[in-house]
């Protein structure tokens, strides 16, 4: 059986005239049924080009032109010339064309003029795969490209023979966040891309949102590259929000990204729970600390596809790479790892501020929420004031009653609530909206258990898994003050519920995957990592007493294994947040460290 590919690849041939084509000319004649031309690493003129296109002319089977590095040495203006003519002979043939890669040619502005009547003509309305790898186009040639494709859409569209890309491939072509935003529309007009490639275009975070939000019409979509783009924090919310809508997913490469810890961890909330098609996945070179190494970890441990998962180049540090490789061995899936052999140790614990100076300064209009925040483990400016904030902050309200107004008592940074109490009869719905000491005894015992608090926090109907763990976090923390008190009632009652709380949120974490993501909301409430919502703030108290929690609940093995590995690897770390409480941090690590 004939071959239908016809190549002259790698040759370094240099045709200038129609005499040096004429091998090609005749050998275009001869195949009578050529489905690919393949004149990869050959020098192309003007009138070469014409005869080669007039010889394409005969062949309206052909389906896939790869011309690919075919201009070395050209003149700028040789360049429109030479692809009209090859273009031209395409259109007369009637060709359906299926295939076109122009990848690693200086095309430019001037090079798109060559492209763009032939783009939006009847030969491209069958086009699936357009490769434009390393072309230059910059935002004035990516736009003028983009305007063609718009055209292309339409009149496909007119004619009921709608356009159906399925490869897109423009990398290092300098599009930036215009170019990114001018494409964005066409992608969601498509909705048939599998695989989008758009490396090294130097994309800020507003042009990959508007990338983010085009391809969540794209269901189909199984190969995602941006890497090498300027993501940051910003970014990797505005993809992550969109990722649920592309679970046929299966590479996902956004290495060198600068997306950081915060971003990462974004990225892996969103891949939590689904996206089991996932095989690749690339996150090197974007300053990851451990914890947005130990989110990874979490999202890729439910991915029976995961053949490759890319780390390297990070700030895990000796001791956060040895934890992160633990993690994996114990999900299973270390061998995906690839080699972290450029893993450094981490400059700070305040990974993000770089992040988020990069997205203030590469946004035209930065908002408010992204100047540098203070450190997570600083010490509150002032516990009274924190007191008096409300009650989204987490902090005990203690309701006003008839009853003798209850003492507030400071030793050594240890305030204790001193009764009389007089209970309110409540619902654990309502204790988890308002956690006093009031309405917490007057639950029934029926309300005081895991089941009742799992209900209390979806009471709404709308929360997610995610936002139910944290409510159930933030009801342990409150619960933990309660039972800071000289009141016997009220300490026993409060120590039930937390029992019942902590039994909650890990049942939760088990059955949605969120044991990391469950772990990392409790380090955010001891103060150890940072918290994403720049308005979340805890009092030195609530963390002292979070801790002396936890110690309890450690030792009634509530935690499995890797939270305990986790919480074991920041409490042995440096801390002013728990550094200020040696016994309540010392009697923590001993229980961590005999499980």
């Amino acid at each position: 059986m004939a071959s239908t590919t016809l190549s002259f690849a790698g040759q370094s041939n240099k045709w200038n005239t129609a005499q040096d084509a004429a091998a090609v000319v005749a050998a275009i004649a001869q195949h009578k049924d050529l489905r690919v031309l393949d004149l990869e690493n050959n020098t192309l003129g003007p009138e070469a080009a014409k005869v080669i296109g007039d010889a394409l002319a005969s062949h309206p089977e052909f389906e896939r032109a790869h011309f690919k590095d075919l201009f070395t040495g050209r003149l700028k203006t040789e360049i429109p010339l030479a692809l009209k003519e090859l273009f031209s002979g395409i259109i007369r043939a009637g060709a359906k064309l299926l295939e076109l890669d122009l990848s690693d040619n200086a095309l430019g502005p001037v090079g798109v003029e060559g492209m763009v009547d032939f783009m939006c003509s009847p030969s491209c309305y069958s086009l699936q795969e357009l490769r434009l790898n390393n072309n230059g186009l910059g935002i004035t040639g990516g736009t003028m490209l983009a305007r063609a494709l718009e055209k292309l859409l339409d009149n496909s569209q007119r004619d009921g023979h709608p356009w159906k890309l399925k490869v897109f491939v423009a990398g290092r072509n300098r599009l930036e966040k215009v170019g990114a935003k001018v494409y964005a529309p066409i992608f969601e007009r498509l909705g048939s891309l599998e695989e989008l490639a758009m490396p090294q275009n130097g994309i800020f975070h507003e042009g990959i949102a508007a990338l983010a939000a085009a391809l969540s019409h794209n269901p189909h979509l199984r190969i995602l590259n941006l890497n090498d783009n300027t993501f940051t924090v910003k970014g990797a919310r505005a993809m992550a929000k969109h990722l649920p809508s592309m679970q046929e997913l299966q590479v996902i490469n956004f290495g060198d990204c600068l997306l950081k810890s915060s971003g990462a961890t974004a990225l892996a909330k969103a891949l939590m729970t689904e996206h089991f098609k996932l095989e690749e996945l690339y996150l090197d070179g974007n300053e990851l600390t451990v914890e947005g190494g130990l989110s990874v970890v979490e999202a890729i441990q439910n991915k029976p596809m995961l053949k490759v998962l890319m780390l390297d180049d990070n700030m895990f540090g000796e001791e956060g790479r040895e934890t992160i490789e633990a993690l994996l061995t114990d999900v299973g899936k270390l061998y995906a790892l690839q080699s972290l052999e450029n893993n450094i140790e981490p400059d700070s614990d305040d990974d993000d501020e770089d992040s988020q100076a990069q997205d203030s300064s590469s946004s035209d209009d930065s908002d408010s929420d992204d100047s540098d925040d203070s450190q997570a483990d600083t010490d509150d400016t002032s516990d009274a004031a924190a007191d008096n904030d409300d009650d989204d902050d987490g902090v005990l309200i203690v309701a006003h009653i008839d009853a003798p107004e209850p003492q507030i008592i400071e030793e050594l940074d240890c305030t204790i609530t001193v009764g009389p109490f007089t209970s309110i009869p409540s619902k654990a719905a309502e204790y988890a909206l308002d956690p006093t000491a009031e309405r917490l005894l007057g639950l029934p015992v029926a309300e005081r258990t895991a089941a009742a608090f799992t209900a209390a926090t979806t009471a709404d109907g709308s929360s997610t898994a995610d936002q139910q763990i944290e409510r159930l976090v933030q009801l342990l923390s409150d619960t933990a003050v309660l039972a800071n008190t000289t009141d016997q009632e009220l300490s026993a009652a409060a120590a039930h519920s937390m029992c019942a709380v902590a039994e909650a949120v890990m049942t939760v974490a088990a059955q949605h995957q969120l044991v990391s993501f469950t772990t990392n909301t409790i380090l955010v409430h001891l103060g150890l990592v940072k918290c994403e919502d720049k308005t979340f703030t805890r009092t030195q108290q609530q963390r002292r007493l979070l801790a002396k929690c936890l110690t309890a609940l450690v030792q009634q093995q509530f935690f499995p294994r890797d939270a305990v590995s986790t919480l074991l690897y920041f409490l042995s770390r440096p801390s002013q947040s728990l550094d200020a409480h040696p016994q309540e941090k010392k009697l923590l690590l001993e229980a961590l460290q005999s499980c």
